[in-house]
């Protein structure tokens, strides 16, 4: 059993309030979507849940395995070891290095260090410009191909959850199909469960299984599965135009 669970969760930065009592929960196997405009909360959850903000309120806890474990102010290495991975938004890559070593960084967790050369020849197969270009420096290529770097890199660390916050930005519509396309080809390939921070609701319904709406720092709606998020009056209005 595989489980992650954010309870009540709050968080900013300084005397400004990002989050309010956020509470959702992403289970084995599960695609979820986690949707909200620009400036409602999403990349400061993720970053809750990997460690790179520390709340100040609530709870971020995993399943795993049949034990529960608080994830609540460990530091991002102990949350990658445990098999969590985030592709951030704006990638983050490393530009200096190649993309063959930006990979390669990808990989030092301790149980992905075995299986490195798999992982790489899996990452290769998934996006073969990667491997026309291992020796090219991150920072020169194009930005879809700097997306799929980013993806390929959450790869390297065999991660069991992974993280997905807004993939779509600053890339062209079909460059956007193409990456939702692959986030989901590699959750099947690789048994992910997938949390995808996301403001495009027409992509991300896509590959999700169901989803929840963020609005101002609270979770606004949630759908339990697609219909429900479909018909939501939120969706509506914020994304669908009706």
């Amino acid at each position: 059993m595989l489980r992650l669970t954010v309870d009540s969760l709050e968080a900013g930065y300084g005397a400004v309030r990002a989050l309010h009592g956020v509470s959702l929960q992403v289970s084995q196997g599960e695609t979820v979507a986690l949707l909200g405009t620009n400036g409602n909360g999403k990349s400061t959850l993720m970053k809750c849940i990997m460690g790179l903000v520390v709340p100040s309120r609530g709870t971020v806890t995993l399943e795993l395995d049949g034990k529960r474990l608080d994830l609540t102010g460990r530091p991002p290495q102990e949350i990658v070891a445990l098999g969590i991975a985030m592709v951030p938004e704006g990638r983050r890559l490393f530009p200096k290095l190649t993309v063959e070593e930006n990979l390669l960084l990808g990989a030092f967790r301790r149980a992905a260090r075995p299986a490195i050369q798999r992982n790489l020849a899996l990452c290769y197969e998934a996006f073969p410009v990667l491997q026309e270009r291992a020796r090219q420096l991150a920072g020169s290529m194009s930005g879809g191909q700097q997306q799929m770097l980013a993806i390929a890199r959450a790869i390297m660390s065999a991660p069991r959850i992974l993280l997905v916050d807004e993939p779509s930005v600053g890339l062209s519509p079909v460059l956007v199909i193409q990456t939702i396309n692959m986030i989901r080809q590699l959750k099947e390939q690789f048994g992910l469960t997938v949390l995808m921070a996301e403001q495009n609701f027409h992509e991300a319904s896509r590959i999700a299984d169901r989803g929840y709406i963020i609005v101002h720092g609270e979770i606004a709606f949630e759908g339990r599965n697609l219909a429900e998020l479909r018909e939501s009056e939120l969706v509506k209005s914020y994304y669908l135009g009706t």
